[in-house]
């Protein structure tokens, strides 16, 4: 990684190469393994789903043991999915996510719901083993690239999961049971392709190439502009050095020393923090709201298609993997500019009790919010 001033050696975590063919198949794997995974037609009306005859519960008992979860679990996945080289985690994620919407069909009660949120909540935190693992499989170079093909792939997931929610609910009248068998069943064929992904020969602090090795996969790098000034060419990677634990983590509080020595990056991760903890709040009682606007009992609700709208954006993240910006000069000004929509958004949503200006709010945020999150990947 680039330290915060001028130019200095950047180690790759586990670059392939950057082969055509090298970076194609694991990236196409982990793609349609992120589509199938995102395809829930039931998502946008779960908490209908959770306040109805199914299940019976109250507002104030649904969401708040996953969000504690996920927060729990951030810092041993994050170091898990180093140590077990991120295809074990990624497995975790599927089958985490299979507990949980197997648990929705099927478990009764409180505590039952309970343990059912704390699996969601280890899926939603092991997506950093999702999003972090195509990276020790290409080159540097591809990094941007790989990015919006990754996200693009989930979002367009999302869309095509919440597209079928809604036809199914509002057109073929099928039940909310039934949307959760077809999510299980995608994330279960999602779950089923992440075995063929390849397994990663190395990581970043648990396992690394030789010092031998590491003096060739040297990258100089332009820290302004993000250019590449000098790439040495790369030796067989087949031989890798596991470090000892201690001496890892040792190495990765460095990092940490060096990477938020830099203002850039403090600005960024701490922008990243705060907003996905806003991010998650919206998403978690949005429906919530919506209920409380125009109760669902007695109208027809129309979330899967406001989410499925905002979900169209995948194509936006898509272009973002191929703009040439300057984001060291221009990052700072989007995300105070974007910010500030975002606020906005979700202030109208909360204050207008009107439930198309509601969904409206809703799309314009979830817009803004995963535009900036791609850029800051």
């Amino acid at each position: 990684m680039a330290g915060p001033r001028g130019d200095r050696p950047v180690r790759r975590s586990a670059g392939s190469g950057g082969g055509g063919c090298c970076w194609a198949l694991p990236t196409g794997l982990l793609c349609a393994y992120g589509f199938f995974c995102s395809v829930r037609p039931s998502e946008p009306f779960l908490t209908r789903y959770l306040l109805g005859p199914h299940k019976n519960l109250s507002e104030t008992q649904i969401y708040p043991v996953w969000t504690y979860s996920y927060l729990a679990l951030l810092l041993p996945v994050f170091l898990a999915t180093d140590y077990l080289r991120y295809k074990p985690v990624v497995l975790l994620q599927g089958l985490s996510l299979i507990v949980t919407w197997f648990m929705l069909l099927y478990a009764q009660g409180l505590r039952a719901i309970q343990v059912l949120e704390f699996f969601y909540g280890m899926g939603t935190a092991t997506d950093i083993a999702y999003y972090s693992y195509i990276y020790s499989i290409v080159d540097i170079n591809l990094y941007q690239k790989v990015t919006s093909y990754c996200r693009s792939a989930t979002l367009m997931g999302y869309m095509v999961g919440s597209v079928a929610g809604q036809v199914l609910v509002s057109v073929a009248g099928w039940s909310l049971f039934s949307l959760n068998v077809i999510s299980l069943t995608s994330i279960s064929v999602a779950f089923g392709m992440a075995w063929f992904l390849p397994m990663p020969q190395k990581s970043l602090f648990f396992h690394h190439v030789s010092s031998q090795q590491l003096g060739w996969e040297m990258k100089v790098m332009d820290c302004k502009s993000g250019s590449t000034v000098q790439d040495h060419p790369s030796l067989p990677t087949s031989n890798t050095q596991n470090v000892d634990v201690v001496e890892a983590l040792k190495d990765l509080w460095q990092d940490f020393l060096q990477c938020y020595s830099s203002r850039t990056m403090l600005c960024w991760s701490v922008w990243w923090a705060l907003s996905t903890c806003g991010y998650f709040q919206v998403i978690n009682y949005a429906q919530g709201l919506w209920e409380m606007v125009q109760p669902s009992q007695s109208v027809e609700i129309y979330n899967g298609a406001v989410e499925a709208a905002s979900m169209l954006l995948a194509v936006a993240v898509f272009v973002v993997g191929h703009i040439k910006a300057s984001w060291a000069k221009w990052g700072e000004v989007t995300l105070a500019l974007f910010s500030f929509l975002i606020a906005a958004a979700v202030y109208i949503m909360d204050t207008v009790r009107d439930i198309y200006v509601c969904y409206a709010s809703y799309v314009v945020f979830r817009v803004i919010y995963m535009l900036l999150i791609t850029i800051a990947t």
